[in-house]
Order: C-alpha cells, then structure tokens, then sequence
C-alpha cells in the first residue's frame, strides 16, 4: 500500500509560479510511475502530467505543456509538479497518483481510472 500526501499549495497571482510536493510513503516508490491530475469546482478531474518510474518519458496536458513540469526524486520518495506562468485557470485542486504500470505513451497515463493509489489534493488558487 503506498500512501500519498500532496503539498505546497496556495493562493498566488496570476503569472506566479508554485512548486506541489507529493510524498509517498513506504519502499516502492520507485516501482510506481506518477501522475498529477486536477479538478477545478464543477468540472471533472482532469490529466495534467505524469512521469514514469526513472524519469525517462514525461507527458503533459496541452492545457499546461512549456508551463508546467514534473519531476521526481526517487532517493527522497517526492514527485514535483513546477508550475510557472500561472493564470486562473489553473486553480482546482491537485492531486498526485500513482500507478504500477511503466508503460510508453501519453495514453497510458491520461485516464484517472488507470491510477491505484491517490493523494488528498491540495488546492491552488490563482487570482487574476
């Protein structure tokens, strides 16, 4: 069981930047590809990055490609979501997951449903 908590959310203007934390407990991070995802109020969760298990593919929402990027650590247990140029749009609440497939392609990773583990969310609010 891999248990996430996401961090470092907040209320920023719009054109700021913030970075999201998301720390997974226990010794198989590493085993795990990761995704963030987001649901804004009304709307449905949806698809904003995902990495796979040694970082070596990335994949990202058009709505957020060149302005956000996902990165992890394994040594550290933490998967990053750097979120720059920020406009009101973007807030929702974000959630990280995790997902024991390692497979190649933005496919793969884009649906909630193919995800086993989830965070709590934390909010992003941006002001314009």
């Amino acid at each position: 069981q891999v248990q996430l908590v996401e961090s470092g959310g907040g209320l920023v203007q719009a054109g700021d930047s913030l970075r999201l934390s998301c720390v997974a407990s226990g010794r198989t991070f590493s085993s795990y590809a990761m995704g963030w995802f987001r649901q804004a109020p009304g709307k449905e969760r949806e698809f904003v990055a995902a990495i796979r298990r040694n970082s070596d593919r990335t994949y990202y929402a058009d709505s957020v490609k060149g302005r956000f990027t996902i990165s992890r650590d394994n040594a550290k247990n933490t998967v990053y979501l750097q979120m720059n140029s920020l406009n009101s749009e973007d807030t929702a609440v974000y959630y990280c997951a995790a997902d024991r497939e390692n497979c190649i392609g933005y496919g793969c990773y884009v649906h909630a449903n193919g995800y086993d583990h989830w965070g709590q969310g934390t909010q992003v609010i941006v002001s314009s």
